[in-house]
């Protein structure tokens, strides 16, 4: 068997790596070309949708309820932790209170609302939206597995810049070095390892603080009972997760707006009732004296004043359910006044009662609507967990589409909402892990150190990925880049330092927690790319395929066979392996490539490219099946179904232009054109008897005429009703689904670190994820697995 050593470039691109390219190597090119006219035909713009006043103000109103419940009930929490250990100075009030006013402005209003959130891919959020964007960009994609037939998408959009610019520099230095690559990689998955561990502590902090209230109107309950109707709360809330948000979504975003109004009319009569001077924090000048005074504990006090800004990271995973428009409104008109009234109130009730800090925000309510407050706060700190219960999961599903994350089954609860899915492994960890945290810790103070450290971190990464996407996409000049991204990381950077210190008073809980995923995530990644690199490097040449004649040097018995591989161009090598150890082969061979690209969806009638290897009579094809990031391979979806449609609408379309084309072909010069008068031309596709693909247009311009080829001795069929005729025979005889089953080991002489990795983390995740056949919905009776095995 003469197989290729091949290596694939940055673009996704094969390149051959022997200098001996002769006339096999050319003949091997025409018989497996890139699928680029396929990819065109299918071309159209993307337009984004326009919302009326009414309606954007609609959204705004619900978007309170998906993007804004975790930052809204931090008013629960934030003074007790930025005073743990009591109120010392009044003064230290009205500092914490500007501190609190101005993180407010700078970071989630300033930041996140009007800046990040116009970061989105086609309005998907998160740190793996940012990283796809990159990789449109840019090739810094470590699976090189895209063509530029990909490009050709409605939704791969997507700005090109001056070969000279700053932004080409900085392209050519990403795309350089593998190690720049990778390390881009590692930054995204620590904040999505991050957002993850919000996805427990959030959960466990609003939970417990709400729960707290009980103790204030009841003061002969002690802590115990606060953490068990905790826990009892949030095992609730896991277990209900199966069911989706679709039924009781309409609910969140009154209940988070009622919290909102009771917060910020709380908020005005404390300030009137008890202390309106505290109003003067809204200038900075306080911050200063804040500081002045000294201590450690007025530094390591940011810790707690940062939790005021928690849930921005949510904020921008939940972004893909509105419009940026829609958010910042809302953000603007409502949460940010009614925020910042509520923390005045709190402040304003604690320079009377600096004593009642502990429980300052039940505390400052007043006794007649104490209960009624009780209950919406409780509602609200669930709304706020089911928010970043469903950013995590949003989270997972990216990360598994990008092959960093291990298989695992994700449910679709929501015939509505794209959005609205249920990952029932990841769903029942959070729920030990949070249940876990809330117990352990039993007070909120430890709980928020943790909580602390997380989010700075999330938006650390944020930061320093923002950088790149205004460099790269949005091209911003490098004194805007500059900035930004330095007046990001001193405010950023300083919260940093005050919750290092705080690392062994419960900060450490979120890093364990992340380094856990993060090991999981690369490592599972890790061994993905190998596998695919395996893939590429064995892969057979088509010329060899076509020595071996129509009948493939084998028995070929009736039925279809599905071959699953990675690679959309090539011949995988377990069929090589299969060929050269069973004595036949189906009479139909579909060469089936599935894989994910950097994004956010691929529409249905693009889901497919299918084309012709070899001559007719091979009867061989290549299907590419292409999803985004958000794509679900549900249930009720027939893939196998889908995939016959798109290759019999193939069939048709080729036979149509053989007759169109009096056994000529044409093909085009450069890029596709329009007609000169504007109207858009017709697209055809066509393919020479070695199945090469080529489009035609009507009438034919700027196009050059060349002669047919032909293979000797190769017996065509008189039509592709004839084809569709033998295929479909084929398919009643039976369609099997043959995949790789590939075994990764580690070298003998490999360090003991991989060794690790590989025979153990990776072969047990292996063990405990789903396969590929329960993905794709195959039956068990048609699926055939073929077993090899490769070291690293």
């Amino acid at each position: 068997m003469a197989a290729r050593g091949v290596e694939a470039s940055t673009g996704g691109e094969i390149s051959e790596e022997s200098d001996e390219r002769g006339s096999m190597w050319d003949l091997d090119q025409q018989l497996d070309q890139p699928m680029d006219e396929e990819a065109g035909r299918l071309r159209n713009m993307y337009k984004e949708k326009k919302f009326s006043a009414i309606l954007l103000l609609q959204l705004s109103f619900q978007s309170l309820g998906v993007v804004y419940g975790d930052l809204g009930t931090s008013p629960l929490y934030v003074f007790y932790n930025t005073f743990p250990h009591g109120i010392k100075d009044p003064e230290d009030i009205i500092g914490a209170l500007s501190l609190i006013i101005y993180s407010l402005t700078l970071i989630p209003l300033l930041k996140y609302v009007f800046v990040v959130c116009k970061a989105n891919d086609n309005g998907q959020g998160g740190t793996f939206a940012l990283y796809s964007l990159l990789c449109r960009h840019a090739k810094v994609n470590t699976i090189p597995n895209q063509h530029r037939t990909d490009e050709e998408l409605t939704t791969y959009s997507r700005t090109t810049f001056h070969e000279h610019s700053f932004a080409a520099q900085t392209k050519r230095w990403l795309e350089k070095n593998p190690s720049r690559k990778n390390s881009l990689l590692i930054l995204v998955l620590v904040g999505t390892c991050m957002v993850i561990g919000d996805g427990i502590l959030t959960p466990a902090i609003s939970v417990l603080s709400a729960a707290g209230g009980l103790r204030v109107n009841l003061p002969h309950i002690n802590n115990g009972v606060v953490v068990v109707v905790a826990v009892v709360i949030l095992v609730s809330l896991f277990s209900v997760q199966h069911y989706g948000t679709d039924r009781v979504g309409w609910l969140f975003a009154p209940v988070v707006f009622l919290w909102f109004l009771f917060i910020a009319s709380i908020g005005m009569y404390n300030v009137w009732k008890h202390d309106p001077s505290v109003l003067k924090a809204f200038s900075p000048v306080y911050i200063y004296r804040y500081f002045k005074r000294g201590g450690q504990d007025r530094w390591t006090s940011l810790g707690g004043i940062m939790l005021s800004i928690t849930g921005i990271e949510a904020l921008f995973a939940d972004l893909s359910h509105f419009p940026v428009s829609a958010v910042q409104i809302a953000f603007t008109v409502i949460v940010f006044p009614c925020l910042l009234l509520a923390y005045s109130g709190q402040a304003a009730y604690l320079r009377k009662y600096p004593h009642h800090v502990e429980d300052a925000f039940y505390q400052s309510i007043p006794k007649s609507v104490y209960w009624p407050m009780f209950v919406i706060a409780t509602f609200a700190a669930i709304v706020a967990s089911q928010a970043t219960i469903s950013a995590t999961f949003s989270l997972i599903k990216q990360a598994l589409a990008h092959g960093c994350f291990p298989r695992v089954k994700v449910v679709h609860t929501s015939r509505k909402f794209l959005g609205q899915i249920y990952v029932p492994d990841i769903n029942w960890i959070l729920m030990i892990l949070c249940i876990a945290v809330t117990a352990g810790f039993k007070n909120q103070n430890q709980i928020g150190n943790a909580y602390g450290t997380a989010v700075v971190i999330v938006m650390l990464v944020t930061t320093l990925l923002m950088m790149l996407i205004m460099i790269l996409v949005w091209r911003c000049h490098w004194v805007l880049v500059l900035s930004f991204t330095l007046l990001s990381l001193v405010v950023e950077c300083t919260y940093f330092s005050a919750v290092l210190f705080k690392v062994n008073q419960g900060g450490w809980v979120p890093l364990v927690i992340a380094a856990a995923f993060l090991i999981i995530m690369y490592v599972w990644h890790y061994g993905t790319l190998k596998r695919y690199e395996f893939e590429m490097h064995s892969k057979v040449s088509m010329a060899w395929i076509l020595g071996l004649g129509p009948s493939l040097g084998l028995v070929r018995v009736p039925g279809i066979g599905l071959v699953y591989t990675e690679l959309a161009s090539g011949v995988p090598h377990i069929f090589s392996h299969f060929i050269t150890n069973l004595p036949a082969i189906h009479s139909v061979v579909v060469f089936v490539c599935v894989k994910n690209l950097p994004v956010y969806t691929v529409p249905e009638e693009e889901r497919f490219l299918v084309k012709r290897i070899g001559p007719k009579n091979f009867h061989m094809f290549r299907c590419v099946a292409r999803y985004g990031y958000r794509d679900l391979h549900k249930k009720d979806d027939n893939f196998e179904k889908r995939l016959f449609e798109s290759l019999f609408l193939f069939i048709r379309l080729e036979s149509m232009m053989e007759g169109c084309s009096d056994s000529d072909d044409y093909s085009i010069c450069g890029s596709q054109k329009q007609h000169r008068d504007g109207n858009e031309s017709m697209n055809f596709t066509t393919f020479d008897t070695f199945g090469s693909v080529e489009s035609v247009m009507a009438p034919p311009v700027g196009v050059t005429k060349r002669t047919s080829q032909t293979v000797t001795g190769s017996s065509q069929m008189s039509g592709g009703g004839d084809e569709l005729e033998f295929i479909n025979g084929c398919r009643d005889a039976g369609v099997v689904h043959i995949m790789g089953n590939t075994v990764i080991r580690a070298r003998r002489e490999a360090r003991f670190y991989k060794r690790i990795a590989i025979d153990y983390v990776y072969a047990f995740l292996r063990k405990i994820c789903r396969e590929n056949s329960a993905i794709f919905n195959v039956p068990q009776e048609s699926l055939l697995n073929v077993g090899q095995i490769f070291y690293v």
